[in-house]
């Protein structure tokens, strides 16, 4: 396994604009990171392919995955098209960087549209990526996030419905907490559909926690924390993924309350432990 970092562990410098993404880039390899993992939400064509490219080129960073911001839960077929073209937007750059997979979402819940309803745009769209991506040669890995798509049944049921090779799972180890599953439990649901992996981690606090908190559907409150440090149980997702041969890239997504690149190189260097135990 391969460990990369997702620029969304460090969203706070691409926000406020300290970083591009080449920056970004040149603090992975600072952290020993083999490969990162950039968003359609930060990206300027125009800007970042001859300063990717470059930073790529110089560092010996990888690009593991291209990451769509997609949300085919909407209400015209306008909008559902501008979703689509975030997808070929990102299969596109994967190509040019020599990524093998791309990170979509589904969509979330809004106010007076059912799953059922929802579900149907969702597998509309992700068919047409799928199909774009095949052409291409790359894979598009589903996240479980938000309402209808965070449980494992229900990115299997979407990937099944779909139904095209181009179509496997983004396994993110935290939020199935937040949609009140268990990740050991949707490691064994969805691995053998798992080609990307989303190293992060969550710790149960108590009601008097106020910064940070996120609350899962239970109303149970999370934080983020490093990757091994919280309730999600990492080492052993790690270890199951070990032990069914998975090779792919495992890449941190830091969400704790730790300033970003601190906490961000010190989950790099907990997963590293994690993977090293693995083997």
């Amino acid at each position: 396994m391969k460990i990369a970092v997702s620029v969304w562990s460090c969203h706070k410098y691409l926000f406020d604009g300290t970083w591009k993404n080449a920056d970004f880039i040149d603090y992975v390899a600072s952290i020993g990171g083999q490969g990162v993992e950039l968003l359609s939400i930060f990206w300027d064509k125009e800007r970042d392919i001859p300063a990717v490219r470059e930073a790529l080129s110089r560092t010996g960073v990888k690009l593991a995955c291209f990451g769509a911001c997609n949300d085919f839960v909407k209400t015209t077929e306008e909008e559902r098209s501008a979703q689509l073209q975030d997808i070929v937007l990102a299969v596109d750059m994967a190509v040019e960087f020599g990524a093998e997979v791309v990170r979509v979402f589904a969509g979330d819940r809004k106010e007076g549209i059912t799953y059922e309803q929802g579900k149907g745009w969702i597998v509309e769209g992700l068919k047409q990526g799928a199909a774009y991506a095949e052409s291409k040669g790359v894979v598009l890995c589903l996240e479980n996030h938000g309402v209808f798509a965070g449980k494992a049944e229900q990115v299997q049921e979407i990937i099944e419905l779909v139904g095209s090779p181009a179509l496997r799972s983004t396994f993110d180890m935290g939020n199935f907490l937040l949609v009140d599953d268990v990740p050991s439990q949707a490691i064994g649901a969805l691995l053998p559909l798992v080609r990307h992996v989303h190293a992060k981690d969550f710790k149960l606090v108590g009601e008097d926690q106020k910064d940070g908190v996120l609350r899962a559907l239970s109303g149970a409150p999370f934080i983020g924390t490093v990757p091994t440090e919280g309730d999600v149980g990492v080492g052993g997702i790690v270890a199951k993924l070990a032990e069914a041969g998975y090779d792919g890239w495992m890449s941190v997504e830091y969400e704790g309350l730790e300033e970003q690149k601190s906490g961000t190189a010190r989950a790099v260097e907990k997963l590293g432990a994690a993977v090293a135990a693995a083997k």
